[in-house]
C-alpha cells in the first residue's frame, strides 16, 4: 500500500501520478482565485458560505496530501523540515489557527494561506532548475547579500555627513539616512529625499554607480548557475 501510493503521491512516469499532480494544481488556483475573492468588499452571505466551502474543501485535499507525503517518504523527519515540507505545512497552517478564533484578529495569517502558490515549484520543472540553480550560487549570493549591507551602511553615514546640516529634517541620523541608501543603491529613486549639496551630489554619483553593478551581479550569477543546471539535467 504505501508503494502504491508513493506512485502516486510523488511525481513519477504514470497516469495516476500525474492525474494526482494536475488535481493538486488545479486546486492551488481554486484556493487563490477564492482567497483574492474574499477581499471584495460587501460580498453576499451566500457568495462567503460558497467561498467557505472552498476553503474547507481545499484545506482538506491538503491536508491529506501533506500526511500522505509524510506517511510514503523514507525519511519522514527530513521531509517535515525540507523546503516543500515546510511548504505543504504552512499552506494549511493558517486555517487550523483559525479555527475558533475571529480571522480579523489574526489578519496576518490568512497570508500564510499564499504559500500555496510555492507549492507549484513541485511540478514545475522551469522552478525546479532556479531552485538548483540557487542552491548552487548560495555561497555566492550570500557574499552578495553582506557585502550589499555593507555599502548600504557606508552610503547611508556618507550621506549624512554631507546633507546633515543642509537637511536635517530628511537626514537627521544614520538610521534616517539608511531610507536614501537603500532607494539610491537599487537605483529605485522615489525623489522624496534627495542631496542639495555638491558633496552629497558627487557622493550620490558614485553610489549610483555602484547601484547599477548591484542590480547586475546578482543577475549574472543566478543566469550562469541556471545554464549550469540546464546542462547537468541534459547530460543526466
Amino acid at each position: 500500500m504505501r508503494r502504491y501510493l508513493k506512485n502516486i503521491v510523488e511525481l513519477n512516469d504514470n497516469p495516476k501520478s500525474r492525474y494526482f499532480a494536475y488535481f493538486i494544481q488545479i486546486l492551488i488556483f481554486v484556493s487563490i482565485v477564492s482567497f483574492s475573492v474574499e477581499t471584495i468588499p460587501d460580498l453576499s452571505s451566500s457568495t462567503r458560505s460558497i467561498l467557505r466551502v472552498i476553503e474547507v474543501f481545499c484545506v482538506v485535499v491538503f491536508t491529506v496530501e501533506y500526511l500522505l507525503r509524510i506517511y510514503v517518504s523514507d525519511r519522514k523527519l527530513r521531509f517535515i523540515f525540507s523546503f516543500y515540507g515546510l511548504i505543504d505545512f504552512l499552506a494549511i497552517l493558517p486555517f487550523y489557527l483559525a479555527l475558533g478564533i475571529d480571522l480579523r484578529s489574526l489578519r496576518a495569517l490568512r497570508f500564510l494561506r499564499l504559500f500555496r502558490l510555492l507549492k507549484l515549484m513541485r511540478y514545475n520543472r522551469a522552478i525546479n532548475h532556479f531552485t538548483r540553480a540557487i542552491a548552487t550560487a548560495k555561497e555566492e549570493i550570500v557574499l552578495f547579500l553582506i557585502v550589499t549591507l555593507i555599502l548600504i551602511y557606508i552610503s547611508a553615514v556618507g550621506i549624512y555627513y554631507f546633507e546633515n546640516e543642509a537637511q536635517p529634517e530628511h537626514f537627521a541620523s544614520v538610521f534616517d539616512s539608511l531610507w536614501w541608501s537603500i532607494i539610491t543603491l537599487t537605483t529605485v529613486g522615489y525623489g522624496d529625499v534627495y542631496p542639495v549639496t555638491v558633496g552629497g551630489r558627487v557622493f550620490t554619483f558614485f553610489i549610483l554607480m555602484i547601484g547599477l553593478g548591484i542590480v547586475a551581479i546578482p543577475t549574472g550569477i543566478i543566469s550562469s548557475a541556471l545554464t549550469k543546471s540546464v546542462d547537468k539535467n541534459e547530460e543526466g
